[in-house]
């Protein structure tokens, strides 16, 4: 996995509601009260780290740059935002925090009251990822083609018992799986590292995944998508495994495809789940049309590429969805610099060329960024939280945070216009609330306006700082 080239950013997110109020003045701590819009601000000096504020409507404002947000063009449904639960993750929570601390820290990530940040979207890996402390499949016994072994009792250990908490504070969270690798005796190679997926194992490898989703059903985990492969194009992580486009849609039209519907299974199929480099993939997979009556859409990662590439494939099919899986944050990395980047390109540009949902990589990893497998494992992976005598809220908490307190599942993209210097994405939310999340890429403070039918406030977004408005 690639880093991009960071620039430094400020990101606004603010909240309103219409009415006529005149402008508050901020009391002593700098906050002002009793407006019409909430505005949560971060950052990149970290002064701010998803602050309130209030801002009113107002009829003298008068910046020449206006954002213009309009609930009459819709775009798509958006289903959550949030995080890899990699088996890492799931450790630290269940073994490095007690029972209360850890009810207490789920409660603040997964519900939205106070200062919690609803998250709502997991992706979790379908086996081991290279972020687990070990490497594993569900089924390790070579040569079971009727998986007469097959087990979750790795995923007991911390995975499903996280879950398990997860799932009742936020009964309707998104599970999304992806595997890193076939169980090793099904791949040419017969390592968990590269190699591919044999024919011959093709419908082996689709009743995995069938027992997979059915066994996490009878634990009470429901798998709304699957991805075919995790990076199908890199074989350097432990584990990993090729599989080219002609394989995967192969593999979806004879294999996955009827063995689900055969099972009665109604889990999304995703392809490709790689960088935005390469949207020729995913459409090869989708120009194959009896693969295609089994694809959902298609995941995208951004360590290479241009995020319009998501845009690409949309038009090319624009009845199948698009999704944002995953992007790292490295432990060496600049918290403003970050900020800035990841709200631009993933919660921002991602959404404004069709993304259902917005990924980071990963929850949770310990202060030398552990857990992770041997040689291919991500050394630097920074977790949006670092476990260890304490917890420590990192950037990627504050990039995903800014969008999923705010716009939960069921919420639709809206049109925003875009003004020089600051980036935007606008939702409405299924109790109609406006949510215009802004980051400033410039280098000075912006001012501007957003206009709704026909009422403004005004806001001066600091450099490299990003802003989430709420009406």
């Amino acid at each position: 996995m690639r880093k991009k080239a960071l620039t430094c950013l400020t990101v606004v997110t603010i909240c309103f509601s219409l009415s006529n109020c005149t402008n508050k003045s901020p009391d002593e701590s700098g906050v002002v009260t009793d407006g019409d819009v909430e505005y949560w601000l971060t950052t990149g000096d970290k002064k701010s780290l998803l602050s309130k504020r209030e801002l009113n409507f107002n009829a003298d404002a008068v910046s020449k740059d206006i954002i213009d947000v309009d609930t009459t063009k819709i775009y798509q449904d958006i289903d959550g935002f949030g995080y890899a639960l990699t088996g890492g993750s799931a450790m630290l929570l269940h073994t490095k925090l007690d029972q209360a601390k850890r009810t207490a820290l789920l409660q603040e990530l997964f519900t939205t009251e106070g200062n919690n940040i609803g998250i709502n979207y997991l992706r979790v890996s379908i086996g081991a990822s290279d972020l687990d402390d070990h490497v594993f499949s569900y089924d390790d016994v070579k040569g079971d083609k009727d998986l007469k072994h097959f087990t979750l009792d790795e995923d007991r250990k911390h995975l499903i018992p996280v879950l398990k908490e997860i799932l009742a504070l936020n009964p309707k969270i998104k599970i999304m799986g992806s595997p890193w690798s076939a169980p090793a005796w099904m791949k040419d190679n017969q390592h968990a590292k590269g190699g591919s997926l044999k024919p011959e194992f093709y419908e082996t490898y689709a009743q995995y995944f069938v027992k997979y989703i059915q066994q996490m059903q009878q634990e009470g985990i429901t798998i709304d998508a699957i991805t075919l492969q995790n990076e199908p194009e890199n074989p350097n992580n432990t584990p990993s495994m090729i599989m080219t486009a002609q394989d995967q849609a192969a593999f979806v039209k004879n294999n996955l495809g009827p063995a689900f519907q055969q099972a009665g299974i109604k889990t999304k199929i995703v392809v490709f789940d790689h960088n935005c480099d390469h949207p020729e993939y995913p459409i090869t997979v989708l120009n194959d049309s009896s693969a295609k009556k089994f694809i959902d859409g298609s995941a995208f990662h951004l360590y290479l590429g241009e995020i319009s590439a998501l845009s690409k494939v949309r038009d090319a099919h624009p009845d199948k969805n698009i999704y944002f899986t995953e992007q790292w944050t490295s432990g060496k990395g600049e918290f403003g610099g970050d900020l800035v980047w990841h709200t631009r390109e993933l919660i921002i540009g991602s959404t404004r060329n069709w993304s259902r949902n917005v990924l980071e990589w990963n929850l949770a990893a310990d202060p030398q960024f552990n857990p992770h497998t041997g040689d291919g494992g991500c050394t630097l992976c920074q977790g949006a939280l670092t476990i260890g005598d304490s917890v420590t809220r990192n950037v990627s908490y504050y990039i995903i945070a800014h969008a999923s307190k705010f716009v939960p599942d069921g919420s639709k993209r809206i049109s925003s216009t875009l003004i020089n210097g600051v980036q935007n994405v606008a939702f409405i939310t299924p109790a109609g609330k406006k949510v215009l999340v802004a980051v400033n890429d410039s280098n000075s403070d912006k001012a501007f306006d957003v206009q709704y039918h026909g009422k403004k406030f005004n806001v001066t977004l600091p450099a490299s700082a990003v802003g989430t408005f709420v009406w």
